[in-house]
């Protein structure tokens, strides 16, 4: 009966940890905004930056001009 416990707190344990390597995986995937099997240690180039970040200022001004129009129809009427 001693046997069946250690067995079933082993893969009770070895089942947590797994679980956690996967979940701390796939979460910094997640944060980083990468696809969830990508190798979360590998470093960005400079030019994968660089095209991130004038993503990120593309969509930011794009929404700045859309509030403007709106702000200006909005004014006209």
């Amino acid at each position: 009966m001693a046997a069946t416990n250690n067995k079933t707190l082993r893969h009770l344990t070895m089942g947590l940890l797994f679980g956690l390597a996967l979940g701390l995986w796939f979460g910094v995937n997640l944060g980083r905004g990468h696809s969830l099997f990508s190798n979360p240690f590998a470093k960005q180039t400079l030019s994968e930056r660089l095209k991130d970040t004038g993503n990120l200022v593309l969509d930011k001004s794009g929404q700045a001009l859309e509030e403007g129009g709106k702000a200006l129809r909005k004014a006209g009427h």
